[in-house]
This record gives structure tokens, sequence and C-alpha cells, in this order.
């Protein structure tokens, strides 16, 4: 899949950003100037999308970043067994197995249509509707 590329001093806050080959939404970012000849630094700190580990990385702001692709589409849950949600694609009638997430593990039911996203090429529950 093909990934957008943009430079470190244009993100902000919410932006996804790929940092040690994971998809992760910034949370913060903090400009830092350096000695007389140096460039700008930019600390980012941010929460990987699929693991929730948090990342800490600086980069000068002129270096390039890749940002995932993320895919956003919505699907019925067909059934619930051992925390594996099987799910049908309301576009593609395509149907398939997600883990299911601790946060929305409540709201998921047998018929209900929850939001998806596929961010590099692994599928991930995000919302109950």
């Amino acid at each position: 899949m093909d990934k957008k590329v943009t430079t470190v001093g244009s993100l902000k806050e919410g932006n996804y950003v790929i940092l040690d080959g994971e998809a992760c939404v910034v949370k913060s970012i903090q400009l830092s100037k350096t000695g007389k000849h140096g460039s700008m630094k930019c600390r980012i700190e941010a929460v990987s999308i699929l693991g929730d580990k948090k990342k800490i990385q600086v980069y000068p702001s002129s270096d390039k970043v890749e940002v995932p692709i993320i895919e956003k589409k919505e699907a019925q849950v067909l059934s619930i067994h051992d925390g594996i949600v099987n799910v049908m694609d309301l576009e593609t009638y395509e149907t398939f197995d997600l883990k299911m997430p601790e946060d929305l593990k409540d709201q998921i039911k047998e018929g209900k249509q929850v939001t998806y996203w596929t961010i590099e090429n692994e599928k991930v529950i995000k919302q109950v509707r």
C-alpha cells in the first residue's frame, strides 16, 4: 500500500504518523531551536493506534515522515466467539474476523453495526453504531 509523506514541522496534534513502523496518532509536539546554526528540532509524543503504546521521537523539523493511509468502513456483526468478532463489510459483503477491543466489548452485540479501520493492512474495530 502506498504511503503519504510529510515534513515533521508540518505535523499537528491529532495527525497520524508512522513511528518505528507503527501507525500512531500525535498527542503533542514541542519545537526547540538549537544553537546558532542548528535547525529546529521537533519532539513528537504519539500513541500507537493498534497497540496503545506511547512513543517519543525527536527529529529535525525538515525531516520527512510517513503518514499511514487509514480507510474507515462499516460492517455488521454476524457472530461473537471467544473475543473474536465475525463481521460482514456493508459495501463489499466480505466476511472476516476481527479482535474484539477491550473498551468496546460491552457494546458489541450480534446484529449491531461497527466502524472498522484498515491501517497498514490490519483491521481494527473503532466504534459501535
